[in-house]
Parts: structure tokens; C-alpha cells; sequence
């Protein structure tokens, strides 16, 4: 349990730490954009890609702990579908409503958790597993929009996010990071060296910048929606991923790396699909912000249960 909240305590301490440098504007509105492409585009890449470059594919890929992840993200996915038809949640938040129910936040908030909890090897473990979780999301995300899309004719929109899936740094790191450790290359040193002091600056940044970014003014108006999902996100898809796990014969230290991704908040990313893609992306901010700060608990519940 300490370690849990040693673990958990300082990452959302540098988030809020983020939300207050915000509100007193040594970070202003025109320099989060940059600071976060920086983070996206380059930090966190690489990153990755050292950690699962350096990294044995073989040792650290686990086929059960992938299925059990994926099935757990299918099933709520088709459980926040059946939800919204049931409460009849208006078409134009449905699409939004589903994706920030189980769209986590891997790249940002999820690989922080795994670093400092699980260390090295299960960070290396986790980012693999990442890359895959990604895809999923991303195309579920795609599904659930375009379905419930309110003009649906505008086909660019679609394309437009489809293109920014397959170009997504992360998923592309991790995979060539994948492919260079099956080719059981060696990275020079000077590259290496070079990679991690860019990627020394990936989870620093990161948590500022989505502290940075939380946006508090449209919780009220929608706050029963993001609660939904968030109740969906935080509570309902870890304990599937949990008894998947179970069920497959996972040992806690073999399903820590899915825990804690099914355990991550609602994605910044879905605020930006949902607005290219005609959904709430109002619902999306507000849903991202309540879901970042209560996903602080929840982690701690997650991982105490698992440990």
C-alpha cells in the first residue's frame, strides 16, 4: 500500500502542479500547444522505442495478458453502447460518451504509473502491451463516432482522424521499438544515450501538460454523462480486465501492466476526435478533467487490490 501511494501521490501532485502553473499563467495558453507536440511528437517516442528496443520481445510479450486487455475493452465498449441506447442519450454525445469510456490515456498518465511503479523490465512490458491497446481504442474510438456522427456524409472528418491513428508517434514507436528488439539489434551508445535524455524529459512534461490542460467550466453542464463514463472508465473496465485476468490465470505481477492501462483516465485525444468527427467535444473536455483527478483514487484502489 505505501508503495502505491508513493507511487500514485506524486504523479497527480506534478498534474495539479500543472493546473496551478496554469492558473497563474507561467504557462500561457499559446505555449501548451508547442510544449505538448514536443511531448507527443518527440519525448515520448522516444522513450518508447528504448525501452522496448533495449527490451526482449519474448520475454516480455504475454498473449494471454493482451487477450484478457483486449476483451475487457470489447465488453465495455458494447456495455456503454447498450447504456446510452437505454438512457437514451442524445446522438450527438452518444459517439462521445462511448469513447471516453474506455479511450485511456496510455501514452501520458498510463506509462507514468508504469514507470515509477512497475519499474524498467515492467515498463517495457507495459509499453508493448500499449501499442497494441492503442490501436483498439483508436479504431473502437473511429466506430463509435462515425456511427452516431450527426451529418454523416462528411467522410473527410473520418479520414482526417484515421490518417492521425496511423501517423500517432507512440503506436509507431512502439512498433519500431518491437521490431528492433526482435531483430535482437543492439542501439549505439551514443544514440541510446541520446534517446534517453530526450526521453527523460517524456513524463515530466507530460503530467504538467495534462495538468496544464484541465478545464473545469463545462463540468457542471455535463456532469452526469462524464460521471457515467468515468464510472465505466475508472471502475467497471479495470474489475473486467481484473476477473478476465483471473479467469485466464494471470498472477498479479504477469496483469499489472493491463491494470494499470484499463485504469487510466479518459484520453486528452478524445477531445480532439470528438470535435474533428461532429461529437460533444464539450463532453469530452469535461469528461477528461473529472475523470484525471478521481482516477487518482482509483489507481489506488487498482493497484492495492492487485499487488
Amino acid at each position: 500500500m505505501i508503495h502505491v501511494v508513493n507511487t500514485i501521490v506524486p504523479i497527480f501532485a506534478v498534474i495539479l502542479l500543472g493546473a496551478l502553473i496554469r492558473s497563474r499563467e507561467f504557462m500561457p495558453e499559446n505555449f501548451i500547444g508547442p510544449l505538448n507536440k514536443m511531448v507527443y511528437y518527440l519525448a515520448i517516442p522516444a522513450m518508447v522505442f528504448r525501452a522496448l528496443a533495449v527490451a526482449s520481445f519474448q520475454a516480455n510479450f504475454d498473449p494471454l495478458l493482451l487477450s484478457g486487455t483486449l476483451m475487457s475493452v470489447m465488453a465495455v465498449f458494447i456495455l456503454a453502447l447498450v447504456v446510452g441506447l437505454v438512457r437514451a442519450i442524445p446522438r450527438s454525445d452518444l459517439g462521445t460518451f462511448l469513447q471516453t469510456s474506455f479511450h485511456g490515456n496510455l501514452g501520458y498518465i498510463g506509462l507514468a504509473v508504469a514507470y515509477y511503479y512497475l519499474g524498467a523490465e515492467g515498463f517495457a512490458r507495459t509499453g508493448i502491451l500499449a501499442g497494441f491497446l492503442m490501436l483498439l481504442q483508436n479504431f473502437l474510438s473511429v466506430i463509435g463516432l462515425q456511427i452516431f456522427q450527426e451529418a454523416p456524409e462528411s467522410g473527410h472528418r473520418s479520414w482526417f482522424v484515421v490518417k492521425k491513428i496511423i501517423v500517432n508517434p507512440v503506436i509507431l514507436s512502439a512498433l519500431a521499438g518491437i521490431v528492433f528488439s526482435v531483430s535482437r539489434l543492439s542501439l549505439p551508445v551514443i544514440i541510446d544515450r541520446s534517446l534517453g535524455i530526450i526521453g527523460g524529459m517524456a513524463l515530466p512534461l507530460a503530467l504538467l501538460v495534462i495538468g496544464a490542460s484541465l478545464s473545469f467550466k463545462l463540468i457542471k453542464s455535463h456532469i452526469r454523462l462524464a460521471l457515467g463514463a468515468g464510472f465505466l472508465k475508472l471502475l467497471i473496465l479495470p474489475a473486467g480486465g481484473f476477473m478476465a485476468y483471473h479467469w485466464l490465470g494471470l498472477l498479479p505481477p504477469q496483469f499489472l501492466p493491463g491494470i494499470i492501462l484499463l485504469a487510466t483516465p479518459t484520453a486528452t485525444v478524445t477531445y480532439v476526435m470528438s470535435r474533428e468527427m461532429q461529437g460533444s467535444p464539450e463532453l469530452a473536455s469535461a469528461a477528461i478533467s473529472i475523470n484525471t483527478l478521481l482516477s487518482s483514487l482509483t489507481f489506488i484502489l487498482w493497484l492495492s487490490l492487485s499487488g
